[in-house]
């Protein structure tokens, strides 16, 4: 099993401890880039794929760099949705 392919399956679990590093990592492989709104932005960034054009909105996790159970499922049906897990 690949790295990409453990991480999908981490992903997929629901974990409490779920980074946004890994998140990062994992919407890079299946090929979203991540944009922000310029300076103003605060902690709100796009992840854009560009091939099927869907754009993924987020907020970085703050004070920590954990991702909420919120944003986690949110990620997992938009990503079903457009059949790249």
């Amino acid at each position: 099993m690949s790295q990409h392919e453990k991480l999908i399956k981490r992903f997929k679990s629901q974990p409490k401890d779920f980074t946004y590093d890994e998140m990062k990592n994992l919407l890079n492989r299946l090929g979203y880039k991540e944009e922000n709104k310029g300076k103003t932005s605060g902690s709100r960034v796009i992840f854009y794929n560009e091939q099927i054009q869907h754009p993924l909105f987020l907020h970085k996790p703050h004070p920590g760099n954990i991702i909420k159970s919120y944003v986690m499922k949110y990620v997992e049906d938009e990503l079903k949705a457009k059949g790249l897990i």
